[in-house]
């Protein structure tokens, strides 16, 4: 690639990262009549729980890593100035609190060491945690490489390489691409040659349990299934659409905005269908949320977000807002009379409204 080619790609993709921060900083984003549907998932209050609530264990295990909370710090960002400062505070949290987080799409780190730097902080800010790699579906499907999803996983010292699958972003986003095809060869390729274990998410759609078994089949060794309930980034390229005088891109991501489905509908879903490791995401905002969907059979959480803002601020920020989840969740523990995790996950629910009438029309 010329010089001159080179630097306004690299002008593009900063310009870009920018915008996806700001606009999820300053802008409505999220669902506007879709929800994560995790109201509809009610768990039974014990009232005599035999223990005490210091003596809640919210460890687990996720792809031979320890998290002391069941809560991954969510994809969001890198490629950008602003990106930098945020992936430092979020891996100084995770590094505090014994947890780990997965980086926003690396390919721009593929093409200028600034823009690694971005990225690369995090392991430098968190060298004992779990981090992920990532890139998009849509680039292993243009012919994106072994050796530089190598880079990638070298960029970060990456524990597991995140492939996300995001075509309903990818066709309303002023540049997307929509080159979907043999995405799932593609992994079965990345499955084998790797040495680093796969995990398959979305951005905020959902995932299928007919999707979800293709993963499973092609060699994934996770999928997080991040639902629709949270923020949506049809939204987002929707205000990025708008700004550039695209009206039909901005039809679109008006039209979408609210495409999907339901977190808690596509955690059921993907638990039932395949015997993987699940993690729900996609609207996830209490710690509440977290223990329904461990009770549901997630084996890990995620979240986004609800700590982008505390991560422009410090890493003190981030991890005030992590144990507010991490309080949630023990309260909703303790009041279950559940004293680990694997005693949440065993744990009986009731699912009502739209949630059960939805699962029941399959």
């Amino acid at each position: 690639m010329p010089d001159t080619d080179k630097k306004e790609r690299i002008r593009e993709i900063m310009e870009r990262k920018e915008d996806h921060i700001n606009i999820c900083l300053e802008k409505p984003v999220q669902a506007k009549r879709v929800r994560t549907l995790f109201e509809n998932v009610h768990l039974i209050n014990d009232s005599l729980p035999e223990m005490d609530f210091d003596e809640i264990d919210t460890s687990v295990d996720f792809l031979g890593h320890k998290f002391s909370i069941p809560i991954m710090i969510g994809a969001m960002t890198g490629g950008a100035e602003l990106a930098k400062r945020i992936n430092e505070n979020l891996a100084k949290a995770a590094q505090e609190l014994g947890t780990g987080m997965v980086v926003g799409s690396q390919r721009a780190g593929l093409y200028d060491k600034s823009l690694a730097e971005t990225y690369s902080i995090a392991r430098e800010a968190g060298p004992d945690i779990f981090i992920g790699s990532n890139i998009g579906g849509a680039q292993l499907s243009r012919g994106f490489s072994f050796d530089e999803a190598r880079d990638l996983i070298d960029m970060i010292k990456a524990d597991a390489f995140y492939i996300h699958l995001n075509p309903a972003q990818e066709i309303i986003q002023p540049e997307g691409d929509v080159k979907y095809k043999n995405v799932i060869p593609r992994i079965r390729e990345f499955a084998k040659e790797l040495k680093i274990p796969i995990v398959a998410k979305e951005v905020g759609f959902g995932i299928s349990g007919n999707v979800s078994k293709e993963l499973e089949s092609s060699g994934v060794k996770a999928i997080e299934v991040a639902g629709m309930g949270g923020t949506s980034y049809a939204a987002v390229e929707y205000y990025r659409a708008k700004d550039m005088g695209m009206e039909t891109k901005e039809k679109m991501g008006e039209l979408f905005w609210d495409w999907g489905i339901p977190t808690a509908e596509a955690l059921y879903d993907v638990r039932k269908a395949v015997g993987l490791p699940v993690v729900s995401s996609g609207g996830i905002r209490t710690g509440l949320d977290i223990a329904k969907s461990i009770a549901m059979g997630a084996t890990l959480t995620a979240t986004a977000w609800p700590l982008l803002r505390a991560a422009t601020i410090s890493s003190d920020e981030v991890v005030k807002k992590l144990n507010e989840f991490e309080f949630g969740l023990k309260t909703a523990m303790f009041l279950t009379g559940c004293r680990n995790i694997e005693e949440l996950r065993q744990s009986k629910y009731i699912l009502t409204g739209e949630l059960k009438e939805r699962i029941g029309q399959k």
